[in-house]
């Protein structure tokens, strides 16, 4: 019996592929009996954040991801195509519609067995995968920094506010994906230099949510929008608020844009794009309400700022996400030192590769470095400078020398036929 703690994007994935090759899985998750402080429901893999898996061009690293996952059977990627929204050139799912397919297929697959209850303890003895998410339970992360010798395995994250679709004034935003790539699918609210001078201002005068009981360390890939906006007053208008791309219908070029998506099938609800934040509720609304097109927002949730977890995987992990000092157990998703919900479910699919493969054969080979899922398990069991969570990017593979233009497509394609020597070698 394989165990698996946490039902997130990672750990149904490594469930689901565990069991579909016919080994019989313990799944423990301890929502709803214990609830982390950002999520709110009790299904697998829900999405606390945005509810975008980026790029779905082929050419971009988490594209090329996605077309890996899809090779080796991703229940992640089936519902995020059953569940899309429109996104342009991205993929948007109705989180709702999305985690509750996932829920249901892995609670009806015979060789699953769920357990709600918080696990605070491993036995070195049991074959186990730690997919815990990056909000792991205070007990069991406690269990894990003392056995695997790790300092701290803290770091913030933020989520941003989800407004009502009906409380959005139509006359001043617009529908318009960026540079017009893909189909126009976000919601546009333009800003004049004054109404940025009036909003940073604001912003930089709002109070914030101060963080307790654990280090200040803010992952550069989720940063809140203040953070940011303390680096300059121009920061936001080269990130978030970037206006290129997103003319008005009258042609004009607006001085700053405010980027909505979709977030649920119905599109009653609207994501804010780059959002993140951690000020307080009171100072939220203020600042929303300052933005065109929002100034009678409905704000269905509030942003909010959580504690993240993850191991330095360098000191812990071997490549193929197992842990050198007790080989029955693996790490999965981002505890494991990957970021993003792409690459936390990835990585919860090679967790299990390399498990049944341990489990079967007495050993594994990892995933081809070529490949990105293969780079990612490298990079987080390689040692670097610095260590910190990373998301699926071409730096990540060896160098290709080539035209610049044509060197997305040489790494995809390497990548690809990598991964299909992989399968027909080492996967039945």
């Amino acid at each position: 019996m394989i165990k698996i703690i946490g039902a997130g994007l990672a750990g149904s994935e490594a469930a689901w592929y565990l069991a579909n090759k016919g080994l019989k899985v313990k799944l423990y998750e301890m929502r709803p009996i214990k609830m982390t402080p950002a999520h709110v429901t009790g299904n697998f893999a829900e999405l606390v954040c945005s509810n975008s898996f980026r790029s779905d061009d082929p050419l971009n690293a988490v594209g090329l991801l996605k077309e890996e996952m899809t090779m080796l059977g991703s229940l992640v990627m089936k519902s995020g195509r059953m569940h899309s929204l429109p996104a342009g050139s991205s993929l948007a799912v109705d989180r709702v519609g999305f985690s509750e397919y996932i829920t249901e297929e892995i609670k009806k697959h015979p060789n699953i067995e769920i357990v709600n209850e918080e696990v605070t303890e491993i036995s070195e003895d049991d074959y186990v995968i730690i997919a815990t998410g990056p909000l792991i339970s205070d007990k069991l992360s406690e269990f894990i920094r003392k056995k695997l010798d790790q300092d701290s395995l803290h770091f913030f994250d933020a989520v941003a506010p989800i407004i009502a679709a009906d409380s959005i004034d139509m006359s001043k935003a617009y529908l318009k994906s960026r540079y017009d790539k893909g189909e126009a699918a976000y919601l546009n609210c333009p800003m004049s230099k004054e109404e940025y001078d009036a909003f940073y201002e604001a912003l930089m005068s709002a109070e914030k949510v101060q963080p307790k009981d654990f280090e200040h360390n803010v992952f550069e890939g989720c940063m809140p929008v203040e953070e940011m906006a303390f680096r300059g007053k121009d920061t936001l208008l080269f990130g978030p608020l970037k206006p290129v791309g997103l003319e008005k219908p009258d042609g004009t070029m607006p001085y700053a844009v405010v980027q909505l998506r979709q977030d649920d099938a119905n599109k009653t609800m609207y994501n804010m794009v780059g959002f993140q934040t951690s000020l307080k509720w009171g100072d939220q609304k203020r600042l929303i309400q300052m933005i065109p097109g929002l100034e009678n927002a409905e704000i269905l949730r509030y942003g909010v700022i959580h504690r993240n977890s993850y191991i330095e995987g360098p000191k812990v992990l071997q490549n193929g996400y197992q842990v050198k000092q007790v080989p029955k157990w693996f790490f999965a998703g981002q505890v494991s030192g990957v970021e993003g919900y792409v690459e936390s479910a990835s990585s919860g699919i090679t967790a299990a590769i390399s498990m049944h493969q341990l489990i079967t054969k007495g050993e594994f080979e990892p995933l081809p470095k070529d490949s990105m899922m293969g780079a990612m398990a490298l990079y987080v069991s390689s040692y670097h400078h610095t260590f910190v969570p990373m998301n699926a990017n071409f730096g990540l593979l060896d160098e290709i020398r080539a035209k610049k233009q044509d060197r997305k497509q040489f790494y995809h394609d390497r990548a690809i036929s990598a991964l299909e020597a992989y399968i027909k070698a080492n996967i039945s």
